[in-house]
């Protein structure tokens, strides 16, 4: 869900400037699922414009102040969210911990990386929001450590159904700075893509896994 129509136009608008987010309906992406796809996201690029990455980071910190509070520990998500969520934590001047994938399989054998004790509140910093699966993963480990989620905060979605069933079945609250319904509109009304492209990348959202380019 986004809470403030126009901060996901800007995000959009920022995304798009900086080719973070990249739009070729007529040349598609093969993602790593194998899906075929007319939008390639990579949100970690943000890192390198220091007035973007100002941006994201302050506004994910109101964000997080007006939503949750605040909470006792950010929690990012390795490794896409990990730079941006010790950003947002630094601005907010709160404890910072990052969660792998999986634990690791030497030393200590840590899924989450930094101190975070039992019973602490957090919220947990996503770069992107695709299946949700990856994310719920790090929840999961949070929760198993016992962590009290408060909430997850994304810089955007591709809002995919089953992204909401997930976090719906999980009962974790999803919120996000942009979203695809504002980037499609954002980059249709500053002419960056052509009513034939707004076109493919709505049918590209209906149905993404079985979508081919025609």
């Amino acid at each position: 869900m986004v809470l403030d129509k126009n901060t996901a136009k800007k995000t959009a608008e920022l995304l798009l400037q900086i080719n973070a987010i990249k739009l070729k309906p007529e040349n598609p992406f093969t993602w790593a699922s194998g899906w075929k796809s007319p939008i390639y996201c990579d949100n970690r690029i943000i890192l390198s414009y220091p007035t973007i990455r100002n941006y994201i980071r302050e506004e994910m910190a109101k964000q997080v102040e007006t939503l949750y509070g605040k909470p006792d520990v950010i929690a990012g998500v390795a490794t896409g969210a990990i730079g941006i969520g010790a950003l947002v934590a630094d601005y907010l001047g709160l404890p910072f911990v990052y969660v792998r994938p999986e634990p690791k399989s030497h030393g200590r054998q840590n899924q989450i990386e930094g101190l975070l004790e039992h019973g602490q509140s957090v919220v947990i910093i996503e770069d992107l929001i695709s299946t949700g699966k990856s994310s719920l993963n790090a929840a999961n480990a949070l929760k198993e450590a016992g962590a009290n989620i408060k909430g997850m905060l994304a810089i955007f979605t591709y809002g995919f159904d089953v992204a909401a069933t997930n976090f719906k079945e999980k009962e974790l609250e999803l919120h996000t700075l942009s979203d695809y319904a504002h980037l499609t509109e954002q980059a249709s009304e500053t002419g960056y893509i052509k009513e034939d492209q707004l076109n493919t990348l709505m049918e590209w959202r209906k149905a993404p896994s079985q979508w081919k380019n025609q």
